[in-house]
């Protein structure tokens, strides 16, 4: 009874450190996260994206080379390009962004959000494999055409309004 016992605890404890360590969230509609909040993290993204290119590229023309900060770099700057794509794909892609066919406008917009959302994982890809900061300048522009094309203007004057 207590091995029994003793593993059952192990195992949740085990499936709850799984659960813990998932990233994203539910993919229910719980109403808990923001959409501008994923605007904002985007763009944290990019910027350590930037510095994490800047460092590589600073510390390769060091003598002697500091690898082992370099791999650092280069992980960080792997991470965080894999967070621009995660936030695409998982939340925008899979979540919010539906498909509309009762109005020619709306599914135009569609069309522009799935466009704009591509090319956006393509940048944070490209950014993965090089130190080219032309894809951080892309991606800033990608996300707030993003934007403009995700919030109406209607959203958009409310979100000024309690961004200050």
């Amino acid at each position: 009874m207590m091995k029994k016992t003793v593993f059952i605890i192990t195992t949740l404890m085990f499936i709850s450190g799984l659960y813990s360590t998932a990233r994203g969230h539910c993919e229910i509609p719980c109403g808990i996260y923001g959409d501008k909040m994923r605007f904002d993290m985007w763009l944290e993204q990019i910027t350590t994206v930037e510095k994490s290119m800047n460092q590589i590229v600073a510390l390769s023309k060091e003598s002697p080379v500091n690898y082992n900060q370099i791999v650092r770099w280069v992980t960080n700057k792997d991470v965080h390009a894999d967070d621009i794509r995660e936030i695409a794909v998982q939340y925008f892609l899979a979540q919010r962004v539906q498909p509309t066919a009762a109005d020619a406008e709306e599914y135009k917009t569609y069309t522009a959000q799935l466009e704009t959302l591509h090319h956006i994982i393509v940048h944070a890809m490209k950014a993965k494999q090089t130190t080219d900061l032309e894809h951080v300048e892309e991606l800033r522009k990608l996300v707030k055409k993003f934007y403009e094309l995700y919030f109406d203007e209607e959203m958009k004057a409310h979100l000024e309004e309690h961004e200050h």
